[in-house]
């Protein structure tokens, strides 16, 4: 199977990914303090999300990733929507994408064609109470199978590059997805993990642990760290180098941290002020495919054109 990510690495040595999408939606006006999340745009105002793509593939992306982390048939139904309302959303949430590429490859076209991965965020987004940042949910693999596999099969329908698969906090999760993805022959995914330092995924597992699971999967094209403070990556990088032959991405936040009680972002404790500064010594510790997080801006992705 050919990696869809290698014609970007085979032209630039690099991936760039695009950044934040639901802190970048609040930082243009939308309210987001609600369970859906970036989702709830994709009825109140679908334009924005789409102009956002355009803004980071105008800003050097080549993968952008849909709005679609916290669309869940579950969080749907929690507020009214029926199956097939839910399946439409899904859906938007990858046409917006496919349309802001169209015009953005018209304004600035390229020698390769940027891609659309599809979020797929873990189950914890679902609950919203922030256990994406813990991994304790206490359900079966299974479970967590069944609320995966319907909206994965919708997001491949669309006809979309990548599946990602972020935030990932345990091994029971990657394992869940893993073999979901089994089940879809030819799909390609990159599965990345929110970690709580800088040997451990959010669960407390070891984070060698996880990239070894993922090792010999085929259609797992990539594996890294995502939602996870800027001072660990460059360690967690390692780890993956030294478990993996395959790829490692990262796009870690800004290095703030969100207080999901009082919904707010509480400062960073360490001091990170130019992304590509800290990119340079990802990339330069392993990491091909590189982009950004919560709170991460078009402003930043720009400028990981200087890694080359």
């Amino acid at each position: 199977m050919k990696n869809k990510l290698d014609p970007f690495i085979n032209e630039k040595g690099f991936v760039i990914l695009d950044g934040a999408m639901a802190t970048e939606l609040e930082s243009r006006g939308a309210d987001l303090n609600h369970s859906l999340w970036s989702a709830k745009l994709l009825t109140e105002a679908p334009e924005l999300i789409k102009q956002v793509h355009y803004d980071y593939l105008l800003a050097g992306a080549d993968v952008i990733t849909t709005a679609s982390y916290q669309a869940s048939f579950e969080g749907f139904a929690q507020h009214g929507y029926s199956t097939e309302q839910a399946i439409k959303l899904i859906q938007l949430s990858s046409e917006l994408a496919f349309n802001a590429l169209e015009e953005a490859m018209k304004v600035n076209p390229r020698s390769v064609t940027p891609l659309v991965a599809a979020s797929v965020g873990p189950y914890g987004a679902s609950l919203a109470d922030g256990s994406e940042y813990r991994g304790n949910y206490g359900v079966s693999i299974e479970d967590l199978k069944t609320f995966h596999r319907g909206r994965m099969k919708v997001l491949i329908e669309t006809g979309v590059d990548i599946l990602a698969c972020e935030t990932i906090p345990c091994l029971d999760e990657a394992i869940a997805l893993k073999e979901v993805l089994a089940e879809f022959p030819g799909t390609q995914a990159w599965i990345s993990f929110s970690c709580k330092d800088d040997t451990h995924v959010s669960s407390g597992e070891n984070f060698s642990d996880a990239v070894k699971l993922l090792d010999q999967a085929e259609q797992v094209i990539a594996i890294g760290i995502n939602c996870t403070a800027p001072q660990y990556i460059e360690s967690l990088i390692k780890i993956g180098k030294a478990n993996t032959g395959k790829a490692i991405l990262v796009y870690p936040n800004k290095g703030e941290v969100y207080d999901d009680v009082d919904k707010v972002w509480l400062p960073a404790t360490t001091h990170h002020a130019h992304f590509i500064d800290d990119a340079k010594v990802w990339y330069a510790a392993g990491s091909t495919i590189i982009g950004g997080c919560c709170r991460t801006t078009p402003g930043d992705i720009s400028q990981l054109k200087q890694l080359s």
